[in-house]
């Protein structure tokens, strides 16, 4: 594993909400807010942000585990923010926390977990 991939490594990504994110655009409800979907989404993005650009050429990571807290409804428009630390590496497996926030404030907390993968083994693996 590359040793800049380590506990402890924190990065923060933002964007806008988007109408397509909203809870009736993904059918995880009626009500055009920032679905859970889109927040769990939010997370995996920012993870994968904070360390596949660390990997060598061909290697990636895949999504393994969720654990999230939508603790409150977002309007559409606002802006998104999540950040996300390291917290374990074990060989191949990297377990991060993070919080959500919008402009008001927190919105998630949770757990994720991700694995390094050699890009084109994996594909050829699933039989595309």
């Amino acid at each position: 594993m590359n040793d800049a991939i380590k506990p402890g490594l924190t990065h923060q990504f933002e964007k806008t909400s988007e109408a397509r994110e909203s809870a009736a655009a993904v059918a995880s409800g009626a009500l055009d807010v920032f679905s859970t979907p889109s927040l769990v989404a939010l997370f995996e993005c920012t993870a994968l942000q904070a360390v596949d650009p660390k990997l060598p050429e061909g290697q990636g990571t895949v999504g393994i585990e969720v654990a999230v807290r939508h603790l409150k409804a977002t309007p559409i428009g606002q802006k998104v923010r999540c950040m996300v630390t390291i917290t374990q590496v074990e060989g191949k497996k990297i377990t991060f926390t993070g919080e959500m926030w919008d402009e008001q404030g927190k919105i998630g907390e949770g757990t994720h977990t991700r694995y390094v993968v050699n890009q084109a083994e994996f594909i050829k693996r699933i039989g595309n």
